[in-house]
């Protein structure tokens, strides 16, 4: 079931229990998809693209909500996570540390990485093989640590 169908059934349960912070962040989701789908001009959105989209989507309302919390505006930092959480239930089960730094270690010995100079090959192929399991930033973190 493609993730525009997923997003509809969640919106019709939305609006049947009248949670507005669920409708909204489905909408915001559903409006991303409509905005890919023009730009392809009409072609079907990718699991890839409705991954990417997601990430982003979480991405952004974390960075506004740490920038309510520094204006001491939990109102609106609170309205933001609760988005957040609806978001993340349609992103794929994200990996714990302990399970990162085993893939990326699996990766560095493929890839036959030495050092932080091999940094960007390391990144590139943990990035393609993690899309949608784990956040670019902490890729970056676990790798930066087991490169050094």
């Amino acid at each position: 079931m493609s993730l525009e169908v997923q997003v509809m059934d969640a919106m019709k349960t939305a609006m049947k229990e009248k949670d507005k912070v669920a409708l909204d962040a489905l909408r915001a989701i559903k409006a991303q998809i409509i905005l890919v789908k023009t730009d392809g001009k009409g072609a079907d959105v990718t699991p890839e693209q409705e991954i990417a989209i997601l990430q982003r989507m979480v991405k952004q309302r974390k960075d506004s909500m740490e920038q309510f919390n520094a204006q001491n505006r939990q109102d609106l930092a609170e309205v933001e996570e609760a988005q957040t959480k609806v978001i993340e239930k349609f992103l794929p089960a994200q990996l714990s540390t302990e399970e990162l730094e085993a893939e990326i270690k699996k990766i560095i010995a493929e890839s036959g990485a030495e050092g932080a100079k091999d940094l960007g090959k390391v990144m590139g192929a943990a990035s393609k093989a993690l899309a949608g399991k784990s956040d670019g930033k902490s890729i970056s973190e676990m790798a930066k640590k087991l490169l050094s």
